[in-house]
């Protein structure tokens, strides 16, 4: 056992007991989460939810039915917890950084995401972290945010009350005009043409909720770099992404995408225990942000509060929030990304790439249906948004319910109805979608 540890653990006179418990434990949990089934058939994997039967599931892109490999490790998670609450929290949660649950969690998404361990920051949501960036970022009077018009609510809102307390201001624009057009170039040159001296961040979002629009993130990312590449490096613009509804559906690495942070729940597509979610950033990025939660993984920082002394430059571990949470849950994120790692990333999108263009294509040969989403499968992902003509998209969303189809309808003050295929679907329930909607014609 290492000097810190043994500090830490000592306090609580656990010393003995933690070191004598962990091995019991694990195997434990091992015994408790069989290892993954055969998985080359993707009825196989369609089995592994536990999803209402009678109905046709379009919308698991909002959260996640827990796959089967991933409800084991709660299980056994919980269990162990519930056996031994006190000696198992400390002995997992409180070691050396290198040794604690924290570090299993970064090890088992680092390749998935393309990065370094030390890279990330669990947290509970793609929200908390887009706040974490926004406000711990450095800003002040006379700085701007400029984001999108396509952003969701939270990512608006987190800029918004970052700059407020800096006393900086934020900017929208729109990237496109019609979703279904869009294109490489056009995004690149309304960003080119955006930024200004004053911006100091620059906020997107991967994949919209509103239109289904996959932005052509490394042509924005080219486009900073020029930016940045004139400007003093004090002053350089930080790119800032919300990637929660590309991450688990597309076959591109969330460090390689060319952000500098990147923030993802991953109860989404990533198929991992509710109420967890990543946060990525650059190496030389972190060191720019101010911690606003105490973190529990930082074992550092925590011990030079405990010596008085003024934490080192914020690392990755610095900046994941800490307080209770239902560990259960985020340990068990190991389980979705070995989930993902077994299935294959590119086989995963191109399996969820084939189910949507087959629903897209089916969409536009209807000329009742106005599809709203990109048909090049460059610039879309898993979500199709459309219209149906003469009727609401809370009447389409009841309508097919009506019918035993799950769809949505897209939160923002212009919204669209949504169906979006995942591996909870195969092709024969793509085709009952398509012909629900179709028959919606006669309504």
């Amino acid at each position: 056992m290492d000097v810190s540890r043994r500090r830490f653990l000592a306090t609580a006179g656990l010393v003995t007991a933690a070191a004598a418990v962990p091995g019991r434990l694990l195997a434990e949990l091992e015994k408790r989460t069989p290892p993954l089934p055969d998985l080359s058939r993707w009825s196989d994997v369609k089995a592994m939810f536990s999803l209402a039967p009678g109905l046709l599931h379009f919308s698991s892109f909002f959260i996640v039915s827990h796959p089967r490999p991933v409800r084991e490790a709660i299980d056994a998670y919980r269990a162990v917890i519930d056996a031994n609450p006190l000696i198992e929290l400390e002995s997992r949660m409180f070691q050396s950084e290198d040794k604690s649950i924290f570090n299993e969690i970064y090890r088992a998404a680092a390749p998935y995401m393309g990065c370094r361990a030390d890279e990330i920051a669990l947290t509970p949501n793609t929200t908390t972290g887009l706040a974490l960036v926004y406000h711990g970022l450095p800003l002040a009077g006379g700085d701007e945010i400029l984001v999108t018009a396509h952003d969701h609510y939270v990512h608006h809102e987190a800029a918004r009350t970052a700059a407020a307390r800096a006393g900086a201001t934020t900017r929208r624009i729109a990237l496109y005009d019609d979703p279904a057009k869009v294109s490489v170039a056009e995004v690149a040159a309304r960003v080119e043409r955006a930024i200004s001296p004053a911006t100091r961040i620059f906020g997107a979002t991967w994949v919209h909720s509103s239109t289904g629009v996959r932005l052509p993130v490394r042509a924005i990312a080219d486009e900073l770099q020029r930016v940045n590449a004139g400007r003093d490096p004090a002053r350089q613009v930080v790119f800032v992404l919300d990637g929660v509804h590309g991450f688990g559906c597309t076959d591109e690495s969330a460090a390689q995408l060319g952000a500098d942070f990147f923030s993802a729940g991953t109860h989404k597509w990533m198929l991992a225990p509710r109420g967890t979610g990543v946060l990525w950033g650059r190496a030389d990025r972190w060191p720019l942000l101010r911690p606003t939660i105490p973190s529990f993984a930082s074992l550092s920082a925590y011990l030079a509060w405990q010596d008085g002394k003024p934490p080192g430059p914020t690392t990755a571990a610095d900046v994941a929030p800490g307080g209770f949470l239902a560990y259960e849950h985020q340990w068990a994120m190991t389980a979705a990304f070995r989930l993902h790692e077994k299935l294959g990333r590119a086989r995963v999108a191109a399996r969820i790439r084939q189910l949507n263009d087959q629903l897209k294509r089916g969409l536009a040969a209807m000329k009742h249906v106005r599809l709203h989403t990109p048909m090049d499968p460059a610039l879309s992902a898993g979500i199709a948004c459309f219209e149906v003509e003469g009727m609401k998209p809370e009447a389409v969303v009841a309508k097919l319910l009506e019918k035993k189809i799950v769809a949505s309808t897209s939160p923002y003050k212009v919204t669209y109805a949504r169906l979006a295929p995942s591996l909870v679907n195969d092709e024969r329930e793509v085709d009952a979608a398509l012909r629900a909607v179709r028959e919606l014609s006669a309504t």
